[in-house]
């Protein structure tokens, strides 16, 4: 039986931070099934169907991913349902810096009253990418910064057609 593992999340929009976990993950699971949250109470740059296809974009064409071990979806509903519709008992999260352990750690534990056969693991990206967060990258591609080191090529060509 094929290993899968959830890994929620905005991606509004992917960085390399979030590509460390996935590639992380690759070795561990059979198949990652990255969630593309579609909340519609959080104040997205990009809807849901652009940030599916800037991570689609982001992983199979600039970084030519496996395919057939990455599905990427939209979802708008708990994550621990998620993991149901997958058939899968886990839930990648990750971790970058102290201050987001504690988020994290009551989130992991809301996800395991509300299924208690469901583990969540933290996996940390590469030192160099942990500083790296969505919102501070959008903001500085919106103040003409340059942003090679933080996401794709793809990716940012998306965020600067958005401010353009």
């Amino acid at each position: 039986m094929s290993k899968i593992a959830i890994y929620p999340g905005t991606f509004d929009p992917i960085t390399f931070g979030h590509i460390d976990v996935i590639k992380k993950s690759l070795k561990l699971f059979d198949k990652i099934v990255v969630g593309v949250s579609d909340e519609s109470n959080k104040n997205y740059l990009f809807s849901s169907d652009e940030r599916i296809e800037i991570v689609n974009k982001a992983l199979f064409k600039d970084l030519r991913l496996n395919r057939k071990k990455i599905k990427v979806v939209s979802f708008g509903s708990l994550t621990t349902d998620l993991c149901k519709k997958y058939k899968s008992n886990i839930i990648l999260r990750g971790l970058r810096a102290v201050s987001d352990f504690e988020y994290e750690f009551q989130l992991a534990g809301m996800n395991r009253k509300l299924n208690q056969n469901v583990e969540t693991i933290f996996l940390m990206s590469d030192v160099e990418n942990q500083i790296i967060s969505s919102r501070f990258v959008k903001e500085i591609v919106k103040l003409k910064g340059d942003i090679k080191k933080f996401t794709t090529k793809s990716t940012i060509k998306s965020l600067k057609d958005k401010y353009e």
